[in-house]
């Protein structure tokens, strides 16, 4: 689901098709060290509390000792999570996106019109547990954009890919018109022309709109 942040960054008439994030493998695989730690510490401070200190005061200072040395893997732990959940991959009807960062927030966009081409790697584990790289080789200056071990990549990448052929039936203003290029021989035009004018007496395409793709559409048969 879109957070505010990222719909201020949307274009009119952009719409969001896919928003993912990196497996959830990789959130456990980073706070397994944390979720140890705490297990441990909270066990070695029970067995203190429980053999050591019977009563009284010195049972409040484990207590607050323990609650110190937990805090640490605690906040880790906090801290890795909220990484994982703002690092968000994006599909919109225009464009690719990463977002990444807590407060600082970094962001990595490219035109679909740009995308040259997908390739997506997959280990074994990859393919078991449905994660995978992309990379994503664009025109632009960057040149490659990278999304790594993210969850459900055959998803991703074919949206992606439809978001980029859905490009041609788009005009400016974000309508769907017919498409001109899918248009098999001459004798269609008339039909074509039909939607066309019906779509202009609907008021969802100008007059202005209705010339120049019936121009088109003559130019082209």
């Amino acid at each position: 689901m879109a957070n505010g942040y990222i719909k201020q960054m949307l274009s009119e008439n952009e719409e969001i098709m896919l928003i993912t994030r990196q497996h959830g493998l990789v959130l456990f695989g980073n706070i397994l060290l944390e979720i140890f730690l705490i297990a441990l510490f909270s066990v070695a401070i029970s067995l203190v509390f429980i053999l050591a200190v019977p009563t009284g005061i010195w049972s409040i200072t484990v207590w607050l000792a323990g609650g110190l040395l937990l805090l640490f893997p605690l906040i880790g732990l906090v801290h890795d999570v909220l990484v994982w959940a703002n690092k968000q991959f994006i599909i919109t009807s225009r464009r690719v996106i990463q977002v990444s960062g807590i407060i600082n927030k970094q962001v990595t966009d490219s035109s679909l019109e740009k995308v040259n081409d997908v390739k997506m790697v997959q280990s074994f584990w990859g393919r078991l547990f449905n994660y995978g790289d992309l990379e994503i080789l664009t025109a632009s200056e960057l040149g490659v954009n990278v999304f790594r071990r993210i969850d459900n990549p055959v998803k991703v990448k074919t949206t992606m890919l439809n978001a980029k052929n859905r490009l041609g039936d788009d005009d400016d203003s974000g309508r769907v018109l017919p498409r001109v290029k899918s248009v098999p021989a001459a004798v269609a035009v008339p039909d074509m022309l039909q939607e066309l004018d019906a779509l202009r007496q609907k008021g969802i395409i100008t007059e202005e709109e209705f010339q120049a793709k019936k121009k088109d559409l003559l130019a082209r048969f």
